[in-house]
């Protein structure tokens, strides 16, 4: 096919749809686009524009042919008919103007103020029969009025109507006679066109109040979404000062909590203090010195335990005989524990080695044993069991004879700052602590209470490779 046949052949086709509709949108675009802040007012303004601009321009050519290309005398009050007529066409160019320009109402009001002045003269000037084939136009100018302007509007234009109709009959029985044919002509016209109003004023009524809803709807719908977003925010802001408050009260409750562990190791220092300041022999003063010593080195990993909750670092594993390292810090044991609680131990003559940080192990019994001396204010039995479990790992029970708990607490006892405890003396992280250490080493930890008869807290731990 040659070029000549491709564009002939895209000639048949024409310009495709799509690029038509873009061309169609444009100007409508341009159309609807009217600086109208009343939303009844900026959906007329279309429907206002397309009727001036014919009123405008059509006439203007009907004439223009009348005048220039129709070779008939002007008949009598034809030349008074040509001039109101273009004084509508001129209305209605100013009138479009002012629309395109956000002047809806005047523009509205300017064509209807027009018309009523200019039907009045054309009837007087031609009669009532002349006009009869122009009455379907009036019916536009009184829906203009009515669902444009209002009702008052519109039972105006019906008055200017009927008026123009029994001046233009006045005209016609003068010149012809037959009075009473010719007032029922105009009765009959007028009746019609009354009814042409009622439906048109109980439309415009309907469709106003029906927008009126519609837009306090709207504006209902607005509101209750503006409230809604500030509810959102002002629950946004809420949630962030809860969120600031928990962590000030997480960070009180960590610095109570090591305060409190503190206080344990410091009363296991007291305890072998007083214990030197006894000592009638330099052993037995060595010794309490050697407790001091041991007590303060593991006072020393208290600093680690916030690093030891939000991660694992600085864990330094080893294997080692669980029995034989309760019973190294059997002496300090004795120290933390009140003189009314009895200590017992059963550890059994079974080889129990487990592999875990050594040091966070002894700490880890020191935390027991305080929770323990807690419970048992009034004094009580704290005892320590080490067993060989089934598989050949180590079971380590921890028991007291104190207040026990219930159900409800029991369930939560090992949750990351849960505490019964008053404020500034736990933090609810010691047995959340030992959970984390016992389950990185492969063991599990367990809790059984009852109220009024004790504690007892198990701990399976594998045994270690040999």
């Amino acid at each position: 096919m040659s070029e000549g046949d491709i564009l002939v052949a895209r000639g048949r086709q024409g310009i495709p749809a799509s690029r038509l509709a873009r061309l169609w949108r444009a100007p409508m675009a341009w159309w609807r686009d009217v600086p109208i802040a009343d939303p009844v007012d900026r959906r007329n303004a279309p429907m206002l524009q397309l009727i001036s601009l014919l009123l405008a321009v059509l006439p203007a050519l009907a004439w223009a042919y009348r005048a220039f290309a129709v070779d008939v005398p002007w008949r009598p009050g034809e030349l008074t008919s040509m001039a109101l007529s273009l004084s509508v066409c001129a209305a209605a160019a100013i009138s479009f103007a002012l629309i395109r320009h956000g002047r809806f109402a005047w523009a509205s009001r300017l064509l209807l103020v027009v018309f009523a002045a200019s039907v009045v003269p054309a009837y007087l000037a031609t009669g009532f029969g002349a006009q009869r084939f122009e009455q379907p136009v009036l019916v536009i100018w009184m829906a203009i009025a009515g669902l444009v302007v209002g009702r008052a509007a519109l039972w105006l234009m019906f008055a200017c109507i009927v008026g123009a109709f029994f001046l233009g009959i006045s005209v016609d029985v003068s010149r012809q006679g037959d009075a009473v044919a010719l007032y029922g002509d105009a009765a009959f016209s007028a009746a019609m066109f009354l009814m042409i109003a009622i439906v048109l004023d109980r439309s415009s009524a309907a469709l106003r109040q029906s927008l009126g809803e519609a837009t306090e709807r709207g504006n209902q719908l607005a509101a209750a979404n503006q409230r809604l977003l500030q509810e959102i925010n002002e629950r946004e802001l809420a949630q962030e000062q809860l969120i600031h408050a928990r962590k000030v009260e997480a960070v009180g409750r960590l610095a109570g909590g090591v305060a409190h562990d503190f206080g344990n190791i410091m009363a296991v220092i007291s305890g072998y203090a007083r214990k030197g300041l006894r000592a009638g022999q330099v052993e037995d003063g060595r010794t309490s010195f050697e407790g001091i010593e041991a007590a303060a080195r593991r006072a020393t990993l208290l600093t680690h335990k916030l690093m030891t909750f939000a991660r694992q670092d600085d864990y330094a594993e080893e294997t080692f005989d669980a029995a034989s390292a309760l019973a190294d810090v059997q002496s300090m044991l004795r120290q933390l524990l009140k003189p009314e609680v009895e200590l017992r131990f059963v550890l059994g003559d079974a080889p129990s080695p487990i592999r875990m940080d050594r040091d966070r192990f002894e700490l880890m019994v020191l935390n027991i044993a305080a929770n323990a001396d807690h419970a048992m204010p009034h004094g009580g039995i704290f005892s320590i069991g080490v067993a060989q479990g089934d598989d050949g790992g180590s079971v380590l029970e921890f028991a007291d004879t104190g207040a026990g708990m219930g159900e409800e607490v029991l369930a939560r006892v090992f949750d990351p700052f849960f505490t019964t405890k008053p404020a500034g003396e736990g933090t609810g992280l010691g047995l959340s602590v030992i959970r984390d250490l016992v389950t990185r080493a492969g063991g599990a930890i367990s809790a059984q209470s009852q109220l009024g008869v004790g504690t007892t807290f198990t701990l399976v731990l594998p045994a270690a490779p040999v």
